[in-house]
């Protein structure tokens, strides 16, 4: 499944006010894009600003995409149940035509269930809602005609082909490459019970195989892995960074009854699927990662290490100079590594 594409994920958490976290994540992508990143990627998150910061991705990225021309656009995930499929429809093909053609629309069902509750949503029903907006803007996109024999406008038949669904079971995954959808991992998964010590590649590889067996013959695979990375010319600024985040990023999960053993930041990093350290080191790790050695698509974000920006902006740096290609990434096809101003 080689080469690989190469993405940044942000989940716009820098510890400012809204307007300044948006400026800020936009010339990240824009970074990002001068340094040949293949994608960036944007969480929805609605309500609490320290889990993503961001309820309107297709706004936030109509903004990013006048301000960038090559590097494609992507959400990981717009949460649907909450949302009105029509418009979701709509706002993509808008997206899409805006952007040049360079929208990727990763869909969810998470949130949490006071997020569903204000939408007047039973969380408990979200599966269900789930599937049911999802064939609507399939059926949307491909212009058939709609309750009141209504038809899309403006029309959107391609983006069926670069849809990805957000799972992490098995099941999900079959159902994703059945219907010839990308899948996309997320960076870190709770570990089945009875077995603390898995590993990603544990968990992820056989969602992995569900996937590829599912898929139609023919049709290329897209499996998005995300992970968390935050690379450093300093292995202990790294660290000290790591660990003011990873810890905040422990509390969370304890929050939600999951332990990660240990206290140490080696603890933290490990029991939050995090790789920290100069390139050397993340490569290392990294390589380690059987399921991500799988991947079509190598999708790095710094949360939930969450470093300061110009942190952030260095890290983008040394990943697509160093750690990338040394994960299979081939680069850009026109050198355009750019150091931060």
């Amino acid at each position: 499944m080689t080469p690989k594409r190469l993405g940044f994920f942000t989940r716009l958490l820098d510890d400012v006010p809204a307007g300044e976290r948006y400026r800020l994540a936009a010339e990240q992508i824009v970074h990002a894009e001068r340094n040949g990143f293949d994608s960036a990627w944007i969480a929805q998150h609605h309500f609490h600003a320290d889990e993503g910061g961001l309820p309107s991705p297709t706004v936030f990225l109509a903004h990013v995409a006048a301000q960038t021309s090559k590097i494609r656009l992507g959400t990981g995930v717009i949460t649907l149940p909450m949302e009105n499929a029509i418009r979701v429809a709509e706002d993509t093909a808008v997206l899409d035509l805006l952007s040049g053609g360079r929208l990727e629309i990763g869909f969810g069902t998470g949130g949490t269930r006071e997020s569903f509750e204000a939408f007047g949503i039973d969380s408990d029903k979200r599966g269900a809602v789930y599937a049911e907006n999802l064939d609507i803007v399939r059926a949307a996109w491909s212009g058939k005609p709609l309750k009141g024999g209504n038809v899309l406008y403006p029309h959107a038949p391609d983006l069926a082909d670069h849809v990805w669904l957000a799972t992490f079971s098995v099941e999900g995954a079959r159902l994703a490459g059945l219907s010839g959808d990308g899948l996309m991992l997320s960076r870190t998964q709770p570990r089945p019970a009875g077995k603390p010590d898995a590993t990603l590649g544990d968990i992820q590889n056989p969602i992995i195989d569900a996937y590829l067996a599912g898929l139609p013959k023919g049709r290329a695979p897209r499996i998005l892995g995300s992970r968390s990375l935050f690379v450093a010319d300093d292995r202990k600024r790294a660290l000290a960074l790591a660990e003011t985040g990873l810890r905040r990023g422990a509390d969370r999960f304890a929050e939600l009854g999951h332990r990660i053993p240990g206290d140490t930041v080696e603890d933290l990093i490990r029991g939050l699927d995090s790789h920290v350290g100069t390139p050397d080191d993340v490569i290392a790790s990294l390589k380690q990662d059987t399921a991500l050695a799988r991947v079509t698509d190598l999708v790095f974000q710094v949360h939930s290490i969450d470093p300061p920006h110009a942190d952030i902006l260095r890290s983008i740096e040394l990943i697509a100079a160093e750690v990338a290609p040394a994960l299979g990434w081939r680069g850009p096809s026109e050198p355009q590594l750019v150091a931060a101003q």
